[in-house]
């Protein structure tokens, strides 16, 4: 329910959450009335309909003061925007999708969008396929979504393309999430061995055409290992 309020419409109402979801009209109207008494949700009394509620930005704000991995590559996300003049971000995995924790934007005066608390669709973007390569999380069942031409949805076609990532300890993205959007994006590895974040290198593809990005894996690899040795995974 809270992934179908965050999915673009600033308000729903409890049948249109119901249709997303699947879930009994009268089960999300008792869940909602639940969210809404903890503040989760609100209620909008003038529609009627529900929108997420300001204390999912505390519950954030909460779990973001608590990694202090933010601190640790902060310094790095500016060495890589200064190095390729893009925007570059820190994610990390999540049980579907990537989420962006912190970037540096670009000072280009066309730039990609970053923002805090941003997905990153786990088979279609670059941030998303190092996840699925080095993490545990798994692909999302059924079809996978075709969010433009070239995003992969053959299953097959993907594993081709994480294997290639863990063999050369990174992904590229041209075009697969947005249209006019390239990335690429590396592991951070934490004391374990395990994937603790993907930091990640953005920009609209007339800038960041194949040969910059080519040109960005160097500063990239050298930041993201940097990172992980600081953690005491490298």
């Amino acid at each position: 329910m809270l992934d179908a309020l965050s999915d673009g419409s600033p308000e729903l109402g409890t049948n249109e959450i119901a249709r997303r979801t699947g879930i009994n009209a009268s089960t999300v109207s008792r869940l909602l009335a639940t969210l809404a008494g903890a503040g989760v949700v609100e209620h909008v009394a003038a529609t009627g309909r529900y929108r997420l509620g300001v204390r999912l930005l505390q519950l954030g704000n909460a779990v973001l003061a608590r990694l202090d991995l933010r601190e640790v590559a902060r310094p790095y996300l500016h060495e890589l925007v200064a190095a390729t003049g893009e925007t570059a971000t820190l994610s990390a995995p999540g049980e579907r999708d990537a989420v962006t924790v912190d970037f540096v934007q670009s000072a280009s005066s066309v730039q990609s969008v970053a923002r805090v608390g941003r997905p990153s669709v786990a088979h279609a973007t670059a941030t998303g396929k190092i996840m699925l390569a080095f993490g545990a999380a798994e692909p999302a069942a059924g079809q996978l979504k075709a969010y433009t031409p070239r995003t992969i949805t053959d299953r097959r076609k993907l594993v081709t393309e994480l294997e290639r990532a863990r063999k050369q300890g990174w992904a590229e993205a041209v075009g697969e999430r947005e249209p006019h959007l390239n990335a690429i994006a590396a592991p951070v590895f934490g004391a374990r061995g395990e994937l603790a974040a993907i930091m990640g290198i953005q920009g609209p593809a007339l800038r960041f055409s194949r040969d910059a990005m080519k040109a960005a894996v160097r500063p990239l690899l050298d930041r993201s290992a940097a990172v992980s040795a600081t953690l005491g995974g490298g």
